[in-house]
């Protein structure tokens, strides 16, 4: 079981990366960071691009769900963290004091 969430928690990223990078911009320039000419208008008729967006929002809550699931079966299985297997270096006081 945790193999196979872990699958679909790499594909969603792997989708979830593509799928934002097709995205097109919202604004262009300085226009678009006060609001003017963004093609995301209250008033404004719907673009090609929701398809897009509902996909995203798909995979934003598919990695957002496997990534809580695989760390709760993490915590009970009591497995290890990756920074938990790097093996720590005893630091000793410095040598003039």
């Amino acid at each position: 079981m945790y193999t196979f969430i872990l699958v679909i928690h790499i594909l969603a990223c792997v989708s979830l990366i593509l799928i934002v990078l097709l995205q097109a911009g919202k604004g262009s320039g300085i226009s678009g960071l006060f609001g003017g000419g963004g093609s995301d208008q209250l008033f404004s008729a719907p673009t090609g691009m929701a398809f897009i967006k509902k996909v995203t929002i798909a995979m934003a809550i598919i990695f957002m769900l496997t990534s809580l699931v695989l760390t709760v079966m993490t915590s009970r299985r009591n497995m290890s963290t990756v920074t938990g297997q790097i093996p720590t270096i005893p630091i000793s006081a410095p040598q003039g004091q």
